[in-house]
């Protein structure tokens, strides 16, 4: 049966990368199991077990040669996946079987392998991070003084400029790559603990040496680089530790969602857009379309890593005492799934931001027809310092203004308030030129980007100064 028979997820064939598929693959993870399994041996061995050199070779020589089809078959008999991976393992390395997983239960491999493998996607998902923030920081620095039409209820309110925009975004990613960063620092592994966390097995092991029971567990942490262990557990480590990690990967996707939309928008506006190539069909009815296909798709997975969240916290509520094994189907779908969606959408955001499009001109021509409105305060402090009677002029712009929104809202015509003002004999003295230059409404965006920049965006290029080496491309 080929590939185009059977179901393949998407998240696979069409959106996360090479590099985080593979973490999440079936060679990944057992040849992190065979890891732990070595590394265990060589402790307990460095520790005064009686464990030959002969038998880490064996497990040495054969680390990486691992038969799939073997241990599939061991599974069918045996329905269970860590034994027969123990079976497989053993036939490849004879002298090794008896030592092979001694002292430990199943959660030993399984749990400190998905520690071990979440943390590296982890750190994938803060290079992908950070490279966008990288994006979004030129782009905001390159844009900082132009200015255009900001909005709030999606109506038109104050102006600011595209630069400030971008650095909105970027520092919802920034607050996203700060929070992951400190996820990853407090990762705790499990550990060697035993069968209900008590770590009664080891303790036997070592003829009750609880200092040898200790530091066995103290030096598989450090094999695995972790710096934390979990302090107690029961069989397994807590499943909160699943959830509160999703949770993170939903605050990016809720950075994702708002970044995406508001692309969204603005393609409708026609002031910005997408990269959108030469060849690309936009609709298969409407030639002339450019839809914001990536960002429609960013926002579709942004959403399916929203909807995942919920169920690592069922998951972690429903673990009966020192554990059930009702977390195990689950975590195979939900944690993996939620790695691949966030690295697919990161990439389609990475991709995005590093192509972003800019219509200057339209952006100058909806800013000329909201302009004359939001410049009244100013044309108001002009005519009176000019010796008009403030009052007097308020109630001119009130009236004149009305009518041009009524021209504009009932008649479909341009904004003519200022060539209304301009005929008005009251405001003669406005040098309606200088009023109407957009810079003098835009504030400090230009001063809150470079500090913005200088502050947060900065460190974060020094921490990952291989950004520019991730790959922006798509799959499809």
């Amino acid at each position: 049966m080929s590939g185009h028979d059977r179901y393949q997820s998407p998240l696979v064939t069409r959106n996360a990368s090479d590099a985080m598929c593979r973490l999440f693959g079936a060679r990944q993870r057992i040849c992190t199991w065979r890891r732990l399994w070595l590394t265990l041996a060589k402790t307990q061995q460095s520790l005064g077990l009686s464990i030959s050199n002969e038998q880490i070779d064996a497990l040495e020589s054969t680390l990486d040669d691992v038969d799939f089809d073997v241990a599939a078959t061991y599974e069918k008999k045996l329905r269970h996946d860590v034994m027969a991976h123990i079976y497989a393992w053993g036939d490849k390395a004879p002298e090794a079987r008896g030592i092979l997983h001694m002292g430990t239960t199943s959660a030993f491999i399984v749990d400190n392998a998905d520690l071990v493998i979440m943390r590296k996607a982890m750190w994938r998902v803060a290079n992908c991070l950070a490279a966008i923030i990288d994006a979004l920081g030129h782009f905001a620095d390159d844009h900082k003084t132009r200015a255009t039409l900001g909005f709030t209820h999606y109506q038109p309110a104050q102006i600011t400029t595209v630069g400030k925009r971008a650095a909105l975004w970027c520092w919802d990613f920034v607050r996203d790559l700060e929070e992951l960063e400190s996820r990853i620092a407090a990762l705790r592994f499990r550990g060697v603990k035993g069968t209900t966390g008590t770590q009664a097995s080891f303790l036997q092991l070592f003829d009750g040496d609880h200092d040898k029971v200790e530091k066995l567990d103290r030096l598989l942490a450090e094999a695995f680089q972790f710096e934390h262990i979990e302090p107690i557990t029961g069989q397994t480590y807590s499943r909160k530790v699943d959830a509160q990690i999703i949770t993170t990967l939903g605050q990016i996707a809720v950075s994702v969602h708002k970044f995406a939309n508001d692309m969204r928008l603005l393609a409708n506006l026609k002031e910005m857009e997408e990269p959108f190539e030469s060849s690309q069909i936009g609709s298969s009815a409407m030639p002339y379309k450019r839809n914001p296909m990536r960002c429609e798709r960013a926002t579709g997975l942004a959403r399916f890593v929203l909807s995942l969240i919920q169920s690592p916290y069922q998951t972690a509520a429903e673990q009966w005492f020192e554990r059930t094994l009702d977390d195990s189907a689950n975590k195979r779908l939900s944690i993996p799934e939620a790695f691949l969606a966030t690295d697919g959408m990161l990439r389609i955001v990475l991709n995005v931001t590093k192509g972003l499009v800019v219509h200057p001109k339209v952006i100058e021509r909806r800013l000329n027809a909201e302009l004359p409105f939001m410049a009244s305060e100013e044309i108001l402090m002009a005519g009176t310092t000019a010796g008009g009677d403030r009052q007097e002029l308020h109630e001119k712009i009130r009236t004149h203004a009305l009518a041009a929104g009524n021209r504009v809202k009932r008649d479909g015509l341009d904004n003519d308030l200022i060539e209304r003002l301009k005929n008005d004999s009251a405001f003669k003295g406005v040098d309606f030129a200088q009023v109407l230059d957009a810079r003098r409404f835009i504030g400090r965006c230009p001063e809150q980007v470079r500090a913005f920049i200088a502050k947060h965006v900065d460190p974060i290029r020094k921490r990952f100064p291989d950004l520019q080496n991730l790959e922006s491309t798509l799959s499809v």
